[in-house]
């Protein structure tokens, strides 16, 4: 008979689960993260609206990145980081990788960045 509430068993459990999501960690821009955004998301986005989400998306990729390494640096940080943050930066990476060929596809380009023109400096104030 297995007893539910020995330590030997949850060390077993602990560990079988932290293989099961170690296996998850791998899947990051593969085929299999499609299963996560709709292909055809991006299909009526023009390029300006592209521009944006593909900035968005980046963005949220390294945000959720940075969840999962500072997670991993807690005890059961690896799991508590493949639970909870992993399916978000898989979506997110996936929606980068459509936003991206859609931008090729529709041969975007970079906007340049408006140019501010400097204020121009007071002059002194002549003395009286």
């Amino acid at each position: 008979m297995i007893d539910f509430h020995s330590p030997l068993f949850a060390r077993i459990a602990v560990a079988a689960l932290g293989i099961g999501l170690a296996g998850c960690a791998g899947m990051g821009d593969s085929y299999l993260s499609g299963a996560f955004v709709d292909p055809a998301k991006y299909e009526l986005y023009d390029c300006t609206q592209l521009e944006v989400e593909r900035k968005a998306q980046a963005a949220r990729s390294v945000e959720l990145q940075k969840l999962i390494d500072k997670a991993q640096t807690g005890a059961a940080g690896t799991v508590v980081g493949e639970a909870v943050y992993r399916n978000d930066y898989i979506s997110a990476r996936a929606s980068l990788k459509l936003a991206e060929e859609a931008w090729q596809r529709g041969k975007c380009t970079e906007t340049a960045p408006a140019i501010v023109a400097p204020a121009a400096a007071p002059k002194p104030a002549r003395p009286r």
